[in-house]
């Protein structure tokens, strides 16, 4: 078991720099995820292709310090698509299951307060094909219904896809061009961009009556299958066409049984019925099967209009509706207007006053309305009319008029309306027409003018209207605009006066106007007045919560505001230090009257006064609390993320080290900081390494540094950085370092990919090959693998340490591939060397081959180093030289032997920039030569006449390894 404070630090020195190192923030994007293909043009800003449905995942590398914030947008896509990160450490945009939709031009926003924002972007592409839709049209001209002879025919295909699918039409099997048969036209018709293909039949031939296929592809890309449909046309084709059972208005009584047919009457192919209805869904209960709608025990909400629609891709659908109307009545109301022309708002006697009667009624032209004076009908006359049809008032309101008005017209009139012949209820309003009726009157009751509750409370408003007929009251707010009543209403009816509302809250604080209704009373100028609503609350102070940092001896003022509060005043204020009461301060003369702030002086900050403060503010209504926590204590360290190059690896020895580098916030905030506590803690393991790191003055934007070393590969450790002053510890910072290793190789001075990390430096599997390298350790990989076959772990000799591996047994069959595919890489040099560890151990060991694929004009694979057969059980190195002309790749290539005893393993791969070493050492340093310099060797094998002697132990990796002596003409050599 490694115990960590063995080995680690080798904590080399400590080292500071100068002032400067706030730097703006900068942002690179990078993609993961199912990316279908992504331009390699080497910049940030590239195009990633995705299929729709699969997961997006960009990620926005930033530097800069401090942290940037990272914030994604985006542009030409669906306007609700936005996205906002605001976690530190976790810059990564990812959608499930993306739609089409969602494509578009993402930006990543790096801010960080210094400099300008830094801002990329990378066009998300996605890809998708929908089915084909063809639909079958006779020239306009022939309006007959039937596809004959020596008429013109188009098919029309139609496909939504990304990018623009590519059009195949086909008569049976073969496939049609207007330039092999003149009586065939394809084209794209105008204004369709790319989506339309449209194949043209001019006057139809016999041979034209056939199967016709509309194929569709967008070339495979994201591994998108072609997508095809097919019509049959014959001479009997014809558009659908269709005719209802009813009238296309069907006026029904509620409660009865209602049953639609919608026959066809033409139409091949058979067309399709369906059923629909406006506004909403079919009504619950209501059955269509085929051309038949049927609503059971129907109901008035059952009313609107219902759709049938026959489609068959032929010509345009065929369309009926029918106006279902289920008679109803609601809502009787009733108008006094007093005599207009002499603009009176009073009934007098002889001048002219008019009675209205409105229902709301379904179908609103069939009511009839009836006036009763006195339960005796009404009789006409000259100074007594009846008119339907008021063209002051709602459609269909009757009206009767008296004409001078006399005392003998005083008594009770009753307006009733009906549906003749029609099981509905009748519905009717009485109107009392005497010398008491007068005007209504509005006013709000003493002492209500003003209300005040608390929040939370229920509360009522009131007004009272006097008069007769009393008319019910309308409710609004005023000094809102378009404001609408708790109720989510703008207008809101009381019949007795009384606005009623539960749990008020303090939005609700302001202005109501009360007034009086034109129906069901006078038809004359409303009358209106206003309640003012007061809701108390609790105050809303600040700060909240609030750090407040001070050197040792120095004073500290501590102030809570009241933000609002109703009422807008502390009624008092209440200190505490570390939950006990302390002594009211001294109230200040100005602000004794109404005071919006409480204040707490400390003379000095000590050990002693430091600690939790806490201020409770009171309005008489409630209190809220300001929290303040004094100390002396040094803010946190901030650690400097962008470090250059952070991990540096040790090949052999399988170790790492990192710079650690931090500048310290707000140092001259508090007393100078003496020296930082380090604690190095691996993760999953309980011992740590802690160490005093003593520094000088810390002055603001200064960089401090410290390189950790001897990290294991490829362990994560957990680092602890804590500030001390004369005060003692400050607030620690801790981060966690991962071990990564670098992808773009070629531009770094230590570039050995040992494949710890998932994303295998940027290593790719070949998609044309016919199975995968798989990455594993001795921990990870398959118990019940072969014997005798493949390494037991990777260089390091560790188990926790990975490898590349070609796993041959079942399904695997003589000859297969698997290829792994290196990052693109920039020639910036004449040669290179590509050096590596592999193990070829097992009787059915196949071949390793290097292949170097250049990208200069196109994909050209070459083979630069090749190795058949069984080698040992044993670790050996390769060095290949290689000079690229241009952008390119590396390729292992694993072939598979003839049996399932062929596992072959890499590790450790190296490309530097130059030519290749000349001598070769094996990686446990046991090797000897027997007389033999490297122009004997093949690059990378071992002579043939070595085999173990002895074995040894490695200081380096605590493990066992062989040492090796060469047997020189058949007999032992001397070591």
């Amino acid at each position: 078991m490694e115990v960590t404070c063995l080995l680690l630090l080798a904590l080399i020195p400590f080292h500071c720099r100068g002032q400067g190192v706030y730097a703006p923030a900068q942002a690179q994007i990078v993609h993961a995820g199912q990316a279908c293909v992504v331009k390699e043009d080497n910049i940030s800003e590239r195009v990633y292709t995705i299929r729709e449905g699969d997961t997006l995942m960009l990620q926005c590398l930033v530097t800069g310090h401090p942290r940037p914030q990272v914030r994604w947008t985006k542009t030409a896509g669906s306007a609700s698509d936005k996205f906002q990160e605001t976690s530190v450490f976790n810059e990564t945009l990812r959608i499930e299951r993306i739609a089409r939709t969602q494509g578009g031009r993402y930006y990543c926003k790096a801010e960080n307060g210094v400099g300008v924002p830094a801002i990329k972007s990378i066009r998300v592409d996605v890809q998708y094909l929908d089915e084909p839709m063809l639909t079958v049209h006779q020239t306009v001209s022939d309006v007959r219904g039937n596809f004959y002879q020596e008429k013109t025919v188009f098919l029309r295909c139609t496909v939504n896809s990304n990018p623009p699918a590519r059009f195949i039409w086909k008569r049976g099997s073969d496939t049609l061009s207007h330039s092999q048969d003149n009586g065939v036209d394809i084209y794209e018709p105008l204004y369709t961009q790319g989506e339309t293909k449209v194949l043209k039949l001019k006057n139809l031939r016999p041979q034209d009556y056939a199967s016709y296929t509309c194929q569709v592809s967008v070339r495979n890309v994201c591994g998108i299958p072609d997508k095809a449909i097919t019509f049959r046309l014959t001479n009997t084709t014809a558009p659908p066409a269709l005719k209802l059972s009813v009238n296309e208005t069907l006026v029904v009584n509620p409660g009865e049984n209602v049953t639609v047919q919608c026959l066809l009457t033409g139409g091949d192919p058979l067309p399709q019925l369906q059923w629909s209805h406006g506004p909403g869904p079919l009504p619950l209960g209501a059955l269509a099967q085929g051309g038949t709608l049927s609503i059971p025990s129907v109901q008035a909400r059952d009313s609107g209009y219902y759709n049938c629609t026959a489609t068959n891709n032929v010509g345009n659908p065929a369309k009926k509706t029918v106006n279902l109307l289920v008679r109803s009545m609601k809502n009787a109301t009733f108008q006094i207007t007093p005599d207009v022309i002499k603009e009176s708002e009073n009934i007098q006697l002889g001048q002219d006053l008019k009675l209205s009667c409105h229902v709301d009624a379904v179908p609103q032209e069939k009511v009839t309305y009836q006036w009763f004076k006195n339960g005796k009908p009404a009789r006409m006359s000259k100074r007594l009319l009846v008119t339907r049809n008021d063209p002051e008032l709602p459609a269909v309101t009757s009206s009767l008029e008296l004409i001078d008005l006399h005392f003998s017209d005083y008594g009770t009139y009753l307006c009733m309306a009906s549906f003749p012949g029609a099981p509905v209820p009748d519905l009717s309003v009485e109107v009392n027409i005497s010398s008491e009726t007068v005007p209504p009157t509005i006013s709000v009751p003493k002492g209500r003018a003003v209300v005040t509750v608390r929040e939370g409370s229920p509360a009522e408003l009131q007004c009272e209207v006097r008069g007769k007929p009393r008319p019910p009251v309308l409710w609004s707010r005023v000094d809102k605009e378009a404001a609408l009543l708790p109720s989510g209403l703008p207008l809101e009816e009381t019949p007795d006066g009384k606005l009623r509302l539960e749990r008020v809250s303090r939005d609700m604080s302001g202005t109501y106007r009360c007034q009086t209704a034109r129906y069901n009373g006078f038809n004359v100028r409303p009358r209106e007045a206003q309640v003012q609503l007061n809701v108390q609350f609790p105050p809303e102070v600040e700060p909240s919560s609030q750090d407040v940092r001070q050197a040792l001896g120095r004073p500290v003022l501590l102030r809570c505001s009241l933000l609002r509060g109703s009422p807008q005043r502390i009624a008092s204020a209440v200190w505490r230090f570390k939950g006990q009461l302390l002594p009211p301060p001294p109230v200040v003369p100005a602000a004794a009257e109404a005071p919006d702030h409480a204040e707490l002086r400390l003379d000095a900050v000590t050990r002693d006064s430091s600690g939790s403060y806490e201020c409770s503010v009171s309005n008489d209504v409630g209190s809220a609390v300001c929290l303040f926590q004094v100390s002396a204590k040094a803010y946190s360290p901030e650690f400097y993320f962008d470090t250059p190059n952070p991990t540096r690896s040790h090949k052999l020895s399988k170790n790492y080290s990192y710079v650690l580098q931090w500048t310290q916030r707000e140092p001259d905030a508090v007393d100078p900081v003496l020296n930082y506590r380090l604690s190095v803690r691996q993760l999953n393991q309980h011992n740590a390494v802690v160490k005093a790191i003593p520094v000088r003055r810390v002055e603001k934007g200064q960089l401090l540094e410290y390189i950790l070393t001897d990290l294991r590969v490829p362990h994560s450790y957990e680092v602890r950085l804590t500030p001390y002053t004369t005060f003692g510890a400050g607030d620690m910072a801790s981060r966690i370092i991962h071990y990564t290793e670098p992808i773009n190789s070629p531009n770094l001075s230590d570039n050995t990919c040992h494949f710890e990390d998932e994303k295998i430096c940027g290593y790719t599997q070949d998609l044309t090959d016919n199975f995968d390298w798989t990455r594993q350790n001795a921990l990870t990989q398959n118990p019940k693998r072969s014997p005798n076959t493949g390494p037991p772990t990777d260089i390091s000799g560790t188990p926790e340490g990975y490898y590349m591996f070609i796993e041959t047994s079942r399904p695997r069959e003589l000859g297969d591939r698997a290829r792994l595919v290196s990052p693109l890489y920039n020639a910036s040099a004449k040669f290179y060397c590509v050096s590596f560890f592999y193990h070829m151990y097992g009787k059915h060991i196949g071949s390793l081959n290097l292949l170097v694929r250049s990208r200069n004009k196109g994909a050209l694979d070459t083979h630069a180093w090749s190795l058949s057969g069984n080698k040992g059980n044993v670790w050996q190195q390769a060095h290949v030289p290689i000079s690229p002309s241009g952008p390119f790749q590396i390729i292992f290539e694993g072939v598979r032997g003839s049996g399932y005893l062929g596992d072959i393993a890499i590790d450790d791969v190296t490309l530097k920039k130059g030519e290749c070493p000349r001598k070769q050492m094996d990686p446990n340093k046991g090797i000897l030569l027997c007389g033999l310099d490297s122009e004997d060797l093949h690059p990378g094998l071992l002579p043939a006449n070595l085999c173990p002697h002895s074995f040894a132990h490695s200081e380096n990796t605590n493990q066992t390894l062989p040492l090796w002596k060469p047997l020189c003409n058949g007999r032992d050599g001397q070591m």
